[in-house]
């Protein structure tokens, strides 16, 4: 079978790539996707716990600062199709979005399943055809000046003009993301940066985060210093069995996890558990609580701040008298307590490993990618998109909108490129 355009992976870099080089310049491209799983986009439905944070509401120039070192290779794809071109190609489709208050971008609906519905449903009008179950084995060029490739999988041998690969990182295994792009980029003289978590859980030296397992904390600012450098990330925390996860440690640990496997070592870190109120303030609303609730406790003092059971923890780990009255914390209890709760310590020893993480860090080099058209500078023919690409960004849509993007930037300049062929 022939093609003009083949994708590897069904993911939402993949699909979008087969949508729009199948759509463009209406001349219906023949495009085909090679999908290992039995259904496309199982990653994204898990993406936002369920919920599917497509994107960020910001400009384009923001949102690319949001990829440090990496901004100037993200920006051409969000040229091509920005977060607003995305929130109107979901609403043409028939699915609303929502902004948050911190600028995260969901459907209306909150389903990850309406997302991925509505990519599946316009592939298939473009005449994508959706070869399940057919994981790539092998890609090889026939003729490496017509850029002609053939692709091997467990439903034969097929020829395309062009190859996208989107097979996704290595977070998530269970999903389909098992490095396989990786492999066969290697075959082709791709240099790949070695993979590793990012947005991960981390561990910590300390056990009492497990007596809280599951509780949140919604405003806290996690800080560390190291090689010079003061790192920070703020918003919701979540104590897991052997440590912190949530959206601000999910954030913090893109930072750190480079140095955390290079180095071996741990990191020490505050946590600010009330980012949003500073430490005069907190001490005057403490007082405040004690003025109003003569006969509370301290731990059930602290409850009418923070989760029930962080209170208690709280008190028994750092040695306070959780059922002493509030108000009768001496001066230098009471300072004591405050400052812990603006500079709470913890240690860092390692992250949680890739396969838990929610994106892979590490993957194909961008020196090796064309940012304009996300053509592979070392094998001409061969195009990239989304989470394969040594690309991550932080929590909010970063990551699924650049997998969008870059999916819509290589259909688009693959199919161009095959149409201007003339070898089939």
């Amino acid at each position: 079978m022939e093609s003009d355009v083949s994708i590897i992976g069904a993911g939402p870099a993949g699909l979008m790539a087969a949508i729009f080089a199948a759509e463009f310049r209406q001349r219906r491209t023949k495009t085909i996707i090679f999908e290992a799983n039995t259904a496309a986009g199982r990653k994204l439905l898990l993406t936002g716990g369920g919920r599917c944070n497509i994107t960020h509401d910001c400009d384009i120039k923001d949102f690319a600062r949001a990829f440090g070192e990496k901004q100037r290779f993200v920006q051409h794809c969000l040229y091509e199709f920005s977060p607003q071109d995305l929130r109107k190609f979901f609403a043409d489709s028939g699915l609303s979005t929502k902004v948050q208050e911190d600028g995260c971008v969901f459907p209306v609906s909150e389903k990850s399943s309406d997302v991925r519905e509505v990519l599946v449903a316009r592939a298939n009008r473009a005449g994508v055809q959706f070869l399940y179950g057919s994981p790539a084995a092998n890609i090889e060029k026939i003729d490496k000046k017509d850029s002609v490739f053939t692709i091997s999988s467990g439903k034969g041998t097929f020829v395309s003009k062009k190859v996208i690969i989107a097979t996704g990182g290595l977070s998530y295994p269970q999903t389909g993301s098992t490095g396989d792009g990786y492999r066969l980029a290697q075959r082709f003289g791709h240099t790949i940066i070695e993979p590793k978590a990012a947005l991960v859980p981390l561990i910590t030296r300390e056990d009492w985060p497990d007596q809280l397992a599951g509780t949140t904390l919604s405003d806290i600012k996690i800080m560390a210093t190291f090689e010079n450098k003061k790192i920070n990330s703020s918003g919701s925390l979540v104590f897991t069995q052997d440590g912190i996860g949530g959206p601000a440690v999910l954030d913090f640990s893109r930072l750190i996890t480079n140095y955390l496997s290079a180095n071996g070592k741990s990191i020490a870190v505050s946590i600010d558990t009330l980012a949003n109120t500073n430490e005069a303030e907190l001490e005057k609303r403490f007082l405040k609580l004690c003025e109003q609730n003569p006969k509370k406790t301290l731990k059930g003092l602290l409850a009418l701040l923070y989760p029930q059971r962080f209170a208690a923890t709280f008190c028994e780990r750092f040695s306070f008298d959780g059922n002493k009255i509030a108000r009768q914390l001496e001066k230098s209890e009471r300072k004591k307590l405050i400052k812990l709760l603006k500079v709470l310590p913890l240690t860092i020893t390692a992250a949680r490993p890739v396969e838990e993480a929610t994106i892979t860090h590490g993957g194909v080099s961008t020196d090796e990618i064309n940012p304009k058209t996300m053509e592979s500078l070392v094998c001409p023919g061969l195009y990239f998109a989304g989470e394969v690409i040594d690309i991550d960004g932080p929590c909010g849509g970063f990551n699924l909108q650049f997998a969008f993007s870059s999916g819509i930037l290589a259909g688009k300049s693959a199919a161009e490129s095959a149409i201007e062929s003339n070898r089939f």
